[in-house]
């Protein structure tokens, strides 16, 4: 039971550091991250402007093809009325240069359409294009001081993590669980000492029974006021001799 605490307690002091290391960057990290999905998120857009834009030009050039292409017919069409000889053969005609007029119309239309989506498209890139530049060199600074914050401590945050992977592996799971769940809760400490009869948790006193009880590290004893694990002032000064 006694090696059961100090595993915990190590554990707890590896994490504090950890926390420690990770204050130091304060903001940064979380500021990145976002910067990051802003710059994804103006970049989804600009390549979807630069397609409507893209497709706009095509579309523009099929339907002015079109256009022409049924202009032609129309004229077809009127000059054979001349040379036909019976009224079904005309009425058959004048329903083809009305249908052909009809499609001309709805292809103009189209045309306006598919203008203004271009245009409005290549204004709205015009606009996105500095936000994009100022939002990469952003995350460019950024990144940059969070990198030289991460080189200054790498090799103490790998040895602490390092650290950490061994004492996981000899901790019992439930005990795993049960300290990440109360770490969580309680703002990162889950295991603490107990000075001058005190929790060192919410340094609230600890009932005269709990700190006898303590004191022969044979049982996990719990902080009735917080719920932290407690330990023993012998489990807390030999991992501070230990280091």
């Amino acid at each position: 039971m006694e090696n059961r605490l100090r595993l915990l307690y190590a554990l707890q002091r590896v994490d504090s550091n950890l926390d420690e290391l990770h204050e130091l960057k304060g903001d940064l990290p979380h500021l990145v991250e976002v910067l990051e999905k802003k710059l994804q998120e103006k970049d989804t857009l600009r390549k979807s402007l630069e397609a409507t834009v893209k497709h706009s030009h095509v579309r523009r050039d099929e339907i002015d093809l079109e256009i022409i292409t049924t202009k032609e017919k129309i004229e077809k069409y009127k000059e054979q009325q001349f040379q036909i000889k019976t009224n079904k053969q005309y009425d058959s005609l004048t329903r083809e240069i009305d249908l052909s007029q009809e499609r001309v119309k709805t292809l103009e239309k189209e045309m306006e359409s598919i203008e203004g989506k271009g245009a409005n498209a290549k204004t709205d890139l015009e606009t996105l294009a500095p936000e994009l530049e100022e939002l990469r060199k952003e995350l460019k600074e950024r990144q940059a001081e969070l990198d030289l914050v991460n080189k200054e401590h790498e090799d103490e945050e790998l040895k602490l993590k390092h650290e950490r992977e061994k004492l996981i592996v000899r901790i019992d799971k439930s005990d795993v669980k049960s300290y990440e769940r109360i770490r969580k809760a309680l703002g990162g400490k889950a295991v603490v000492g107990v000075r001058r009869n005190a929790c060192g948790g919410c340094f609230k006193r600890v009932p005269p029974q709990v700190s006898v009880e303590l004191r022969k590290n044979s049982r996990v004893m719990i902080c009735e006021h917080c719920g932290r694990l407690l330990v023993s002032d012998d489990i807390v000064e030999s991992y501070t001799e230990a280091i």
